[in-house]
């Protein structure tokens, strides 16, 4: 069996719903689109459908039915030739030789056919519930890409069943003004041994010191960013940096990626395959980290360091307010799991709510919507805490410190709740604006 890192174990059951749960959506969200094209259209930051779908039975595949329980053979042919992402370039994932779609679906249920049978009754190993989480999270993962590329591509809406009964807090509608006053102190960064599981990029923590300072109640909404684009914002080569500028004469935007005016003048942004009015106290969403910096020059304001938004997100204030209590929380609410309404998690709302909603999840200093929604930038470049070290996942996190991206905190209303936490760490390069990314800001 091979090594893997310390995990607390978990129930087989509680791993194998997940492992079924996470098929389930994948299928959900890619069914109607391989119907339609297995392949096309090639773009720079989409896979082929087809494609995509093979590299999550692949990646089951080879962490868990090879790595973990040593089989000698993959249950498809050649498989590692085509959906082995760490060795297969982009490009080069158009030409391939890939079995039809009735094969992959095939190979997908046979993977994962092998891994329930042979899940133990009752608690399974440390080993086996570390891989099987990062089997099933990595999926997760893909899942959330598979509706930003519903959306990149202009394709409707995916069907994911019944959404959760509403809860009360999210009759919460409109702005959220505002900042808080968070007071500095020492902090540990990073995910701990509380977790269930933890990536190699949120450990060991990392001490530090955070000074004192004030952080908005909410991210950013779509009205406060329209004021920016209104403004000339785009046009204004001063709150711009020179990568910032660069970027923007090559995309040869004036808003927004998914912003136009309609007739009347109004901005409409195009969510799916229908273009809606531009909702205005909704947190401005599809906006690369270039953007978000230039509103934060237009605005005299900042984003948060990584270690800023933790300590807002999972900090709580001494009984005097002018320190930091001990202790730090798994959700900004607490450590009960999110739920309906709290976070806006799991993709069933298939979109953003207005930033004042949910007011049950915020965090102990008055932060709202800190899990959930929409992914934040901050200002800290993706990069290791001392003593890291690749795990299982080598491609994980390794090969992109030195790539010039930044972290992106929180999660968005595609994420899957059991994979974010107050610790989690994203990353993407600052270019790209086809995630579920917006931004929250801090006083200068």
């Amino acid at each position: 069996m091979i090594a893997t890192p310390p995990t607390p174990p978990r129930a087989a059951d509680a791993l194998a719903d997940m492992l079924i749960d996470a098929r389930s959506r994948s299928l959900s969200l890619m069914r109607d689109t391989l119907e339609i094209r297995e392949l096309g259209p090639r773009l720079s930051i989409v896979n082929p459908p087809l494609w995509e779908l093979g590299h999550l039975g692949f990646f089951h595949d080879h962490f868990a039915l090879r790595g973990l329980f040593g089989l000698r053979d993959y249950r498809l042919v050649g498989s590692e030739r085509l959906f082995d992402s760490g060795s297969i370039a982009h490009d080069d994932r158009w030409a391939l030789p890939l079995p039809s779609r009735d094969e992959t679906l095939d190979y997908l249920s046979r993977v994962q056919a092998a891994m329930l049978a042979r899940l133990p009754e009752g608690e399974a190993s440390a080993a086996q519930s570390y891989v099987y989480q990062l089997t099933t999270l990595h999926e997760d993962m893909h899942g959330e890409a598979f509706l930003y590329t519903r959306q990149t591509l202009g394709d409707p809406a995916p069907a994911l069943g019944t959404p959760p009964r509403e809860a009360p807090g999210e009759a919460g509608r409109g702005p959220l003004p505002g900042d808080v006053t968070i007071p500095g102190g020492r902090h540990r960064l990073g995910g701990d041994d509380t977790l269930p599981f933890r990536f190699d990029n949120e450990k060991p923590p990392m001490a530090v010191e955070v000074a004192p300072f004030s952080i908005a109640r909410a991210p950013v909404t779509n009205a406060e960013f329209a004021a920016f684009v209104d403004d000339g914002g785009y046009a204004r080569r001063d709150y711009w940096s020179e990568a910032g500028w660069r970027w923007r004469e090559g995309q040869g935007q004036e808003a927004p990626v998914y912003w136009r005016r309609d007739a009347r003048g109004r901005w409409e942004a195009r969510h799916f395959d229908r273009w809606q009015l531009l909702p205005p106290h909704q947190p401005v969403v599809h906006v690369s980290w270039h953007e978000a910096e230039a509103w934060c020059r237009w605005a005299g304001r900042r984003l948060p360091s990584e270690a800023e938004w933790e300590v807002a997100a999972s900090r709580m204030p001494s009984a005097d307010g002018r320190s930091l209590a001990p202790g730090k929380r798994r959700f900004p609410w607490g450590d009960t799991p999110p739920d309906a309404g709290r976070a806006n998690l799991d993709g069933w709302r298939l979109g953003p709510l207005d930033v004042a909603a949910l007011p049950e999840g915020d965090s102990a200093f008055g932060c709202r919507q800190l899990l959930g929604n929409v992914w934040e930038w901050t200002a800290s470049p993706f990069a290791p805490f001392p003593g890291f070290a690749p795990e299982l996942y080598r491609d994980y996190s390794a090969p992109w410190f030195q790539e010039g991206r930044y972290v992106l905190r929180g999660g968005a209303w595609a994420t899957r709740s059991r994979l974010i936490h107050t610790a989690y760490r994203n990353l993407f390069t600052p270019d790209r604006h086809d995630v579920l990314a917006g931004f929250r800001t801090c006083a200068p």
